[in-house]
């Protein structure tokens, strides 16, 4: 679908292609749509010489497009890339950074743009923004934590010139203004070595940052409040000034939709027989799979703990370096122990590939979720009132570990994913705590607060309604 020839006034979005990314902006453009402005998603296409890094990208697009037809997505065309970088994750910025002109190009063709939203992957396309006097904001869709984390780096890094890498620290402790203290071995894979390529291509785009004319953050207040007021302040970016800020969230992409509900999912009908708050949920996102051996100890930590579960099974991938690259289902009775299946038959379901996540954390017999902190999946969480078992897999995953479990109170940590290895008896220890504990029962209590305070953030007068409010009042000035 093409955007509207005639709208008083266009807003357009600009996300890298992950799921993880995209669907955020879809939300954020239906925000958009019922405050009567126009909104289109300019989708980067990938060039040919990247087809292995973005073989999942079409799809998921044109998934997104049929399930969400009142927003106009335009394909933007694809940039020369006749040499494409060796390194996966600088393919894609590269590829984004190329797209710029076409960005600038499809803006300038529009009749009115009253700004460009960009998700913190683009930050090239201010450029294109800023060719044409077009405003922009950015929209960051993960937690406000690592966002004051992010624009601190580059002051950090200046401050510290010659300094150790973050990668050679261990777990020392770095302390930037806002957050708690982060051990250095969980910051981002993308910025552990200062002498990295990919280090000083992330913290020059962070430095960029506060050339946007404002931030939209996928978080509400309540759950970040030290955070926000740290952001609103100026003092993550020492020396110069910070834009404003808007936590308009939480945005949940919605359940099912009409297709969807035509047949509900088999694990909602089972969830329906089993006892409220009694079952534990593990899911590691769109992307997230373990090797087969730590699935083995999955099941076997389940099945010793004695609680009932809900468990998405994702393949191993071949290559842990290519997660993103599309596999088979899996052949659980290959992967699982033997026996394992018809011995929790009675307390358990095991699913392939995919499960409709925000149903199963609504569900009233969901009582636990053991989640690597894709940020998506911690607001849906919080949103839903279920404690969280972090175990952080890739990304900015670990950084979100640290703020649900020392900042927001929200979960608690499962020991082993540094080493490569979560055994089965940590496995039980955590359900057991969260499931059975006091200090368990202090988990379910800070989550009810936690669903209270998310539906008062969206409801009318709202922060998180009031925050939106403002940004809309401040883009109509821009304009």
């Amino acid at each position: 679908m093409e955007p509207n020839p005639n709208p008083t006034l266009t807003v357009v979005l600009h996300a890298c292609l992950g799921v993880g990314h995209l669907i955020p902006m879809v939300e954020l453009a239906k925000l958009f749509l019922r405050r009567g402005l126009a909104a289109v998603i300019a989708v980067p296409t990938p060039p040919a010489s990247t087809a292995d890094f973005f073989a999942s990208s079409a799809s998921t697009v044109a998934e997104l497009a049929a399930a969400n037809p009142s927003v106009s997505f335009h394909h933007l065309p694809p940039p020369d890339y006749p040499a494409p970088d060796p390194d996966p994750f600088l393919q894609m910025l590269d590829a984004l950074r190329l797209t710029a002109p076409a960005l600038a190009a499809f803006l300038r063709s529009l009749p009115s743009v009253a700004a460009l939203v960009l998700d913190l992957f683009c930050v090239d396309a201010l450029d294109a923004a800023a060719s044409i006097g077009v405003p922009a904001y950015f929209y960051y869709t993960s937690c406000a934590g690592d966002l004051a984390a992010f624009l601190h780096l580059p002051h950090y890094f200046a401050e510290t010139d010659g300094g150790a890498s973050f990668k050679d620290m261990g777990k020392a402790l770095l302390r930037f203004p806002g957050v708690p203290p982060i051990p250095a071995s969980d910051m981002p894979h993308t910025v552990l070595d200062r002498a990295d390529r990919t280090c000083a291509v992330r913290v020059g785009h962070y430095g960029r940052i506060p050339e946007a004319r404002g931030v939209l953050i996928n978080t509400y207040e309540w759950l970040e409040a030290r955070t926000v007021r740290a952001l609103r302040d100026g003092v993550c970016v020492p020396g110069r000034p910070t834009p404003p800020v808007y936590p308009i969230g939480p945005l949940i992409v919605k359940g099912q939709d009409a297709a969807a509900e035509a047949e509900r999912h088999a694990c909602l009908a089972w969830l329906d027989a089993q006892p409220e708050c009694s079952v534990v949920f593990l899911c590691f996102g769109s992307l997230g799979a373990v090797s087969a051996a730590q699935l083995k100890e999955i099941a076997r930590g389940l099945e010793r703990s004695g609680h009932r579960f809900l468990w998405v099974v994702r393949s191993p991938p071949d290559d842990p370096s290519k997660f993103f690259l599309s596999r088979p289902g899996p052949d659980l009775d290959a992967l699982l122990p033997e026996g394992f299946l018809e011995r929790t038959k009675g307390r358990g379901m095991v699913v392939k590939m995919w499960a409709p996540q925000v149903e199963v954390l609504r569900h009233a017999a969901t009582g636990a979720f053991v989640t690597h902190c894709g940020w998506n999946s911690v607001l849906e969480a919080a949103a839903a009132g279920v404690p969280m078992l972090c175990w952080p897999l890739y990304a900015e995953q670990r950084l979100n570990k640290v703020f649900v479990v020392d900042e927001m109170k929200a979960g608690v940590l499962v020991d082993g994913y540094d080493e490569g290895m979560v055994t089965a008896e940590e496995v039980e220890k955590k359900v057991r705590l969260v499931m059975e504990s006091e200090e368990g029962e202090k988990l379910w209590e800070r989550l009810a607060l936690a669903k209270e305070k998310a539906a008062e953030a969206l409801a009318d007068g709202g922060p998180s309604r009031v925050a939106f409010e403002e940004f809309l009042s401040d883009l109509k000035l821009a304009k």
